[in-house]
């Protein structure tokens, strides 16, 4: 298989390029020039192995140019005793027809881990076929999952350098501390004055330019990324979607259709649903659940893509984003892989900061996707009848999904299996899940509200959260965002 440009479909490269470089230096994505197409006999062999085994048999649709003992590494290395239970993503039920995706069991309690614990082995398998040799500097910008993901997964993994930025108030009180004491001889993180938007943009400033490439190839580096613009990093996000059908199918038998709730800012974690669609999980609306900064929600109503908006500092920190990178994959492939139309959509939002998509997009997006939207009030609700209903304890970027999927079943009366995405622990958001569940411990800071909130619930802190004030903590680096070229130039000491 190979992988072209999302900006420039004539350039073709093998997965191994496609992930070492993590993007093009058009600064278009790397997709899968065809998605492979599944039967419903393929899905129920998955549905009888285990996780690692599903993940290996995905892999190797797309990774055609690894070998089997590489990919069975990857997926070993990744998965076998590095999450919390035998089962990385399991489906817990709610009710007859809802169940929620848990995707928080690992080794930093959110649904990053899922890629990034496998994206490691993924880059230097890569690597060693196409740049052997070179030091690979890995680029991040998160908005807080994606950081301490990133910096557990490459921590000390040889000829890797690893930098991560974040916004100084943009994230959990949990999400910065598990940055700041982030062990590892090659790990570096540093804050930035503003919010995610800006940290990204950055990131992709610094990945494009030209110059900075020439002075890290003089020194034996090269840049590559572990956000989910990195194909190596939306791949396994494919897998857990996969298996969640077969999840359905080990318990039910039989499902013809169901909806699929996705809590996104940034867009990947919906996008990989739609490839599992598309490669035949027969999944009939994909509904996307934004918190207040809902330019996604508004995009798939009106076919309008407008950034320019106020930005809202909200609960749900890891959705505050109003550039979604991945949507570019999306259009692309509602375009019918027309790199010259993408990239006129591209520059406008560069240059006006929006664009409107053609009326076939528009009527693909329709056909495929619901778009919904959650204030915090309107989260917290959700929590708390989540948790008195179902005692079950979901985290606020969930309860943004809940909040969506009770209000499309309010307006459509359709009950149809439905599989709820839960992207992160409710301890790394403890004080606002807390005063969602009982309003009377309000008020207090992330660390003590953890254990108020085990308290209250009866539910454990899982251990990667447990003592995180009690940690040294190494980074402390704060900077403009017109100066994170001079930070990474400063940590790469060249």
């Amino acid at each position: 298989m190979k992988y072209n440009s999302t900006r420039n479909s004539t350039l073709s490269v093998d997965s191994a390029k496609a992930i070492n470089d993590g993007i093009s230096k058009d600064g278009g994505l790397f997709v899968p020039n065809e998605m492979p197409k599944l039967d419903k006999e393929f899905f129920v062999r998955l549905s009888k192995m285990n996780y690692i085994d599903r993940a290996g048999e995905v892999l190797r649709l797309f990774l055609t140019d690894f070998t089997d003992e590489e990919i069975k590494a990857c997926t070993k290395g990744a998965y076998a005793g590095t999450f919390d239970n035998d089962c990385p993503a399991p489906l817990y039920r709610l009710n007859d027809n809802t169940s929620v995706l848990e995707l928080w069991h690992g080794p930093t309690c959110a649904f990053k881990d899922m890629a990034l614990q496998i994206l490691p082995y993924l880059l230097t398998t890569s690597s060693k076929k196409v740049a052997d040799g070179q030091t690979t500097v890995i680029l991040v910008a998160t908005s807080g999952d994606t950081g301490k993901a990133a910096l557990e997964g490459f921590k000390d993994v040889e000829n890797t350098k690893i930098i991560v930025f974040y916004p100084v108030d943009g994230v959990s009180n949990a999400q910065k501390l598990q940055m700041m004491t982030q062990e590892g001889e090659n790990v570096y993180v540093c804050a930035i004055k503003g919010n995610f938007d800006d940290a990204q943009t950055g990131v992709k400033k610094i990945f494009t330019n030209p110059d900075v490439a020439a002075k890290l190839a003089e020194n034996g580096m090269a840049f590559s990324s572990a956000n989910s613009i990195n194909w190596g990093r939306l791949l396994p996000q494919i897998v857990y979607y996969i298996s969640a059908y077969c999840d359905l199918i080990a318990e039910k038998g039989e499902v013809d259709s169901y909806n699929v709730v996705v809590p996104t800012g940034n867009f990947g974690n919906i996008l990989a649903a739609y490839y599992a669609k598309k490669m035949g999980a027969p999944i009939n609306k994909l509904i996307c659940a934004s918190n207040s900064n809902k330019v996604l929600t508004d995009f798939i109503e009106s076919g309008v893509y407008d950034r320019n908006r106020s930005f809202y500092t909200t609960i749900s920190p890891s959705m505050d984003i109003l550039i979604s990178s991945n949507l570019e994959r999306l259009i692309y492939d509602m375009s019918g892989c027309d790199s010259e139309l993408i990239s006129g959509y591209m520059a406008g939002l560069s240059a006006d900061g929006k664009y409107e998509v053609n009326d076939k997009i528009k009527a693909e997006l329709n056909a495929n996707f619901v778009g919904g939207y959650a204030t915090d009030d309107e989260t917290k609700a959700a929590i708390n009848e989540t948790y008195t209903t179902y005692n079950y304890l979901a985290d606020t970027h969930t309860g943004v999904a809940i909040k969506v999927y009770n209000d499309y079943v309010k307006n459509t009366g359709d009950k149809t299996e439905t599989v709820i995405v839960s992207t992160a622990s409710p301890y790394k958001f403890s004080a606002d899940v807390l005063e969602a569940v009982d309003s009377k411990s309000a008020d207090h800071d992330g660390i003590k509200a953890m254990a108020i909130l085990s308290e209250v619930t009866g539910t454990k802190i899982p251990t990667p959260l447990s003592g995180l004030d009690k940690r040294t903590v190494r980074f402390e680096d704060v900077c403009d965002s017109d100066d994170m070229i001079k930070a990474v130039y400063g940590y790469l000491e060249i």
